[in-house]
């Protein structure tokens, strides 16, 4: 799903080996949404010791805007909550409105422009949510 739906057009880098790495991890969270006996959606967020960053969101075309993504992401946020982790970074393209205007509904604020960020050839944007602030 990660080489389909987020890495389209690009080298794919979210290879099994890698989310296996964050399932099995300490400092990982790997979330899958099933649905009918089909995986049709999964988060993985990263947690450091001031900050969680959602490495990867994705959720199957025909299972879109039925409130996954939204509880993939706010169950992410928990976890991060109960860890005492205070901000959540993420990275979305820069041209993926849809996918920031989702980020901001969750609360999610615009911190940077990076140019380049995918690659060397696609900009992103990072965005961030305080988990103190309630909106």
């Amino acid at each position: 799903m990660s080489r389909d739906l987020v890495e389209h057009g690009l080298a794919w880098t979210w290879t099994p080996r890698r989310v296996i790495a964050h399932i099995r991890g300490r400092d990982s969270n790997v979330l899958g949404a099933w649905h009918e006996g089909r995986l049709v959606g999964f988060a993985i967020m990263q947690f450091y010791a001031e900050q969680a960053h959602l490495n990867l969101l994705a959720v199957q075309p025909a299972a879109r805007r039925l409130g996954i993504g939204q509880h993939l992401v706010e169950w992410q946020e928990e976890v991060a909550r109960a860890g005492g982790i205070p901000v959540v970074n993420l990275e979305v393209r820069a041209n993926n409105p849809g996918a920031q205007a989702f980020y901001r509904q969750l609360g999610y604020r615009q911190v940077k422009y990076l140019p380049g960020y995918y690659q060397g050839r696609e900009a992103a944007i990072r965005m961030r949510h305080d988990l103190r602030v309630s909106e």
